[in-house]
C-alpha cells in the first residue's frame, strides 16, 4: 500500500494563498498533487481570515478552492482544547510571515 505524505499548511501560507498572486503558493494549493495530501485546521483558516485586512485583495474563489483541495480537521478534537481567539499582534505576526515587509495594501 502506497502511503501518501501529508503536508500541513499554516495560517500564513493561507493567508498568502488568499490575498498575493504567488505562483508556488498557487500552485501548492490549486494543483493537487498525487503524492502529498495538504491538510489543515479549521484554527488555522480561522487565523489566515482574521488577518485579512479591508485593503487586501481578497479573492473568494480561492477561499472555495481551499476547501475544496485541502483537507480541514478540527482543532478542537486534535488538540482537547477550545481554540484560542487570535490577537492583533498575532496578526500581524502571520501578515509578517506571509507577506514579508510588504505588508501594506497594493
Amino acid at each position: 500500500m502506497n502511503q501518501k505524505q501529508k503536508f500541513f499548511v499554516k495560517s500564513e501560507t493561507i493567508l498568502k494563498y488568499l490575498i498575493t498572486d504567488d505562483d508556488a503558493t498557487d500552485t501548492l494549493i490549486t494543483c493537487k498533487s498525487s503524492e502529498i495530501d495538504l491538510v489543515t485546521s479549521d484554527y488555522d483558516v480561522y487565523k489566515a481570515l482574521a488577518s485579512i485586512k479591508q485593503y487586501d485583495r481578497f479573492n473568494l474563489n480561492k477561499l472555495k478552492k481551499l476547501f475544496e483541495a485541502v483537507e480541514i480537521v478540527s482543532y478542537a478534537q486534535n488538540m482537547k482544547k477550545a481554540k484560542p481567539i487570535i490577537k492583533e499582534e498575532e496578526v500581524e505576526s502571520i501578515r509578517k510571515l506571509a507577506l514579508g515587509n510588504n505588508t501594506g495594501g497594493r
